[in-house]
């Protein structure tokens, strides 16, 4: 985390040095003038906000109570939270302005953001759920699926950290129902430590319980379903030039691989060009295997959660065991690695890429395991 530390504050006085340290950070500086709603935030634009929320965790005993890696990333997730409204922030023509989606988008941003600052893996993915996740105890409560929710993002962060978050957020600005959320945040912290999941990750009776609960809408959670896998689909995500083929070579020498680049080189297909037929030849492949019992890897980017669901789909529906290896690379090596391929996917492609790029994590697989990260 070094890129916050310098400017994260520290006891004895805990001090907030905005405008000499902080206010410098490049990505910070694209929130001043973007616009919020005066119903909800009457303190000014985000920027002014972010400062707000900052100061607001600064002063949180309970957050200066916590040991300095935690706090350090809850200090970059209150910088980060909002980063996503640069690019969601609408004025619609009755005046009124919304971000719908920001905190999606904001992940996302901040996640390419921690990876290019060199922030290891597990702090850069704490700090992006963080912010995907930091509305969940402003309404958390009055969801039917509540159990789901806060499940979830108990496998991705901490709970107790979204709570610490979500009172910054709603202390750092000027609102009239700041009280109510308040309390929405204190009864949140309560749901989540009576279902066990405040400061630790939910537990399940195994990874295929946990596999089915959140494949399958209304199931216990407490249910240790029987396992009934016959095979292993290890699915691989990461960027061009990550190491993907390295990591099947070493360590799935023996398995049939579904590559989506030797099946784009039989058909002629350019990586910039219309993948479906691609796509649609590599399931069936798949198809193929998975009605044999038979194990195998698929190798394909599958940066966003909606293409590593489409495989794993086939996967449950074949009674497959499912594993996520989520590969990566430095960004100096990654341009190195890209530029001596023979085979050199356009920088627009990655661009692309980057832009989606959801990390995997447990709520999609038996297994998750991110080597060299």
């Amino acid at each position: 985390m070094r890129p916050f530390e310098p400017h994260c504050p520290t006891g004895p006085d805990w001090t907030l040095d905005w405008d000499a340290t902080v206010r410098g950070l490049p990505w910070l500086a694209e929130l001043d003038g973007v616009p919020q709603d005066p119903v909800h935030h009457a303190e000014g634009d985000v920027a002014v906000h972010t400062r707000m929320a900052a100061e607001a965790l600064a002063a949180d005993p309970a957050w200066r109570r916590l040991e300095p890696a935690r706090r350090l990333r809850l200090f970059a997730a209150v910088l980060l939270h909002d980063v996503g409204k640069r690019d969601c922030t609408v004025v619609g023509d009755d005046g009124r302005v919304t971000a719908h989606g920001h905190s999606r988008r904001g992940e996302l941003v901040a996640r390419r953001l921690l990876w290019e600052a060199g922030v290891p893996a597990a702090d850069r993915e704490h700090v992006a759920a963080l912010i995907r996740h930091h509305q969940l105890p402003f309404w958390a409560l009055e969801r039917e699926d509540l159990d789901r929710i806060v499940f979830a993002s108990s496998l991705t962060t901490r709970n107790d950290d979204l709570a610490v978050l979500a009172r910054a957020d709603i202390t750092g600005r000027i609102c009239r129902d700041a009280e109510r959320v308040l309390e929405n945040i204190a009864l949140f912290e309560e749901y989540c430590d009576d279902r066990g999941c405040l400061d630790t990750p939910r537990d399940f009776p195994s990874d295929h319980a946990r596999f089915q609960y959140f494949r399958t809408p209304g199931r216990d959670p407490g249910h240790d379903a029987y396992d009934d896998t016959v095979c292993t689909v290890t699915v691989m995500s990461g960027l061009p030039g990550s190491g993907k083929d390295t990591w099947v070579a070493h360590h799935r020498p023996d398995l049939p691989v579904v590559a989506l680049d030797d099946i784009r080189a039989e058909l002629g297909i350019h990586p910039g060009e219309n993948q479906g037929p691609v796509v649609a030849a590599a399931r069936e492949r798949v198809r193929v295997l998975l009605r044999a019992g038979t194990s195998l890897v698929w190798n394909a980017t599958t940066l966003s959660r909606r293409s590593r669901d489409a495989v794993i789909g086939l996967a449950a529906a074949y009674r497959a065991r499912v594993e996520i290896v989520a590969v990566e690379t430095t960004p100096a090596e990654l341009r190195r690695r890209n530029r001596d391929r023979p085979d050199t996917v356009p920088a627009a492609v990655v661009e692309r890429m980057l832009r989606r790029w959801e990390s995997p994590d447990l709520t999609e697989a038996h297994r998750v395991t991110r080597p060299g990260a």
